[in-house]
């Protein structure tokens, strides 16, 4: 295989081809390029016969975060498929040339998939645990991941009478009560939905003191993904928006991404309803299943901070699936620590502000 960095003449819809997760479509590397950030594209092709576009594999979609007051980034690789060796040498030697302190991989990649590949690259290093060396530096286990490691997955291939007999009891009453009291559910994919969404989105932010994205963000994602893989679905009641969705269709994946609720007629259970008929769209979509987009594991505390929308999730009847987890390729070994420390420092932050 030869790597090789993709420019922006590109053919997309090859690259499309070839990325398999809405994070690593040509839609989101522009929309991030619009955010002011560097994104960089570069493509795994088959050395067989010469290099041209036919002959590629994989692509990888990265960005880069400046860090302030300093010349040094951070880079991020999203839900690729798990890089190769090639690959990571071509990202770290890209890293000491444009001062990048460490780029954080998060392959979409499931653990019980990718094990027999791990047990390759480092035959003694155990799940948690592994280590690939890239000139003496370590792609090692992050302490600080962006994406869950575990997520529910729904299998969309079944019957709605099965998806419904699969699902808890309390759902499915839920369900029914939301439909009887009058609570309706409509695709609503253009300004006016996306403007609902964004309001409810960020009233629930507000309201449980979550530290989301920014409307500037959220806007220029609409602006690049609407008409292809950004859908709105809201829930109604008398004309009233209860609830609201943003989800992603990717080949053949339906993502639970973003969504926000009202403090109003939280009774009608309005998000049940919201995500059936969220299923209901995927199987009409072609969708062979839904990816909740993040989760507790299945032995979660009752305690933590996540496990109310992890119950919620589980009440729909997926299958808790675990994913190989985010590692960290660390080019500046120095700055690594130094960052770590800020970060750590960062977090003491944002929880004390949360609380007050």
């Amino acid at each position: 295989m030869a790597v090789k960095i993709i420019n922006d003449h590109f053919d997309k819809n090859l690259f499309n081809n070839k990325a398999f997760h809405p994070l690593q479509s040509w839609s989101w590397g522009e929309a991030r390029k619009q955010m002011g950030i560097e994104v960089l594209r570069i493509g795994e092709f088959s050395t067989v016969g010469t290099i041209h576009e036919l002959s590629l594999q994989n692509v990888y979609q990265l960005t880069f975060h400046k860090l302030p007051l300093t010349s040094y980034k951070i880079g991020y690789l999203p839900r690729s498929v798990l890089p190769s060796e090639e690959v990571l040498e071509f990202i770290y030697d890209y890293g000491e040339v444009n001062k990048i302190i460490f780029v954080k991989i998060e392959p979409y990649e499931e653990i019980s998939n990718i094990k027999y590949q791990i047990s390759q690259l480092h035959p003694r290093a155990s799940m948690g645990e592994a280590k690939i060396q890239i000139k003496n530096q370590k792609l090692i286990k992050s302490k600080h991941p962006l994406f869950p490691e575990w997520t529910q997955i729904l299998d969309l291939r079944q019957s709605d009478g099965e998806l419904l007999k699969n699902m808890h009891h309390k759902t499915r009453y839920n369900i029914k009560l939301a439909e009887k009291k009058g609570v309706i559910v409509k695709e609503t994919s253009d300004g006016k939905g996306f403007k609902i969404f964004s309001q409810l989105y960020f009233e629930t932010c507000n309201r449980q003191k979550y530290f989301g994205h920014t409307p500037r963000y959220h806007q220029i994602i609409w602006n690049n993904l609407k008409n292809n893989i950004s859908h709105i679905l809201i829930a109604f009641y008398k004309d009233i928006p209860l609830a609201a969705y943003e989800l992603f269709f990717y080949k053949d994946t339906l993502y639970y991404v973003y969504g926000g609720t009202s403090e109003q007629y939280r009774n009608l259970m309005a998000s049940n309803l919201l995500m059936w008929e969220a299923i209901k769209l995927g199987k009409k979509m072609g969708a062979k299943k839904l990816d909740m987009w993040g989760s507790l594991p299945p032995n979660y505390s009752q305690n933590h901070s996540w496990a109310g929308f992890t119950r919620f999730k589980k009440g729909f009847g997926g299958k808790f699936t675990q994913f190989i987890g985010s590692y960290d390729l660390i080019v500046s070994p120095i700055q690594y620590q130094i960052y770590n420390i800020f970060y750590l420092g960062r977090q003491i932050y944002l929880r004390l502000k949360k609380e007050l």
